[in-house]
């Protein structure tokens, strides 16, 4: 089993940048894919990005390509979402979620999910 906590979130003028960090427990940390997914109030879970337990692979959706970025240390046990040139429609919460095999773009790819934390970026 893997345990999922994540920190980072916070209030943040539009232009500016949040660090998540997704730290991890158990034992195949190491060998899961990792995905980060939002949700907005009112609506569905969306994939943000992920990637692929070498770290050598990773994926992310249109809106935010060029202006976030994935990344993960294996030996930490953690992985980073640094999201920059924020905007208002990047106002969510945050989950990351851990996954193995094909590295998923949807929620049903991860079957280990953390508890969120709240990213508000204000115009």
């Amino acid at each position: 089993q893997v345990q999922l906590v994540e920190s980072g979130g916070g209030l943040v003028q539009a232009g500016g940048s949040l660090k998540l960090s997704c730290a991890a427990s158990g034992r195949t940390f190491s060998t899961a894919n990792m995905g980060w997914f939002r949700q907005a109030a009112g609506k569905e879970r969306e994939f943000v990005a992920a990637i692929r337990w070498t770290g050598g692979s990773t994926a992310y959706e249109d809106s935010v390509k060029g202006r976030f970025t994935i990344s993960r240390d294996n030996v930490k046990k953690t992985v980073y979402l640094q999201m920059d040139s924020l905007n208002a429609e990047d106002t969510a919460v945050y989950y990351c979620a851990a996954g193995w095999g094909v590295l998923s773009t949807t929620p049903a790819g991860y079957p280990y999910w953390g508890q969120g934390t709240q990213v508000t970026v204000s115009s």
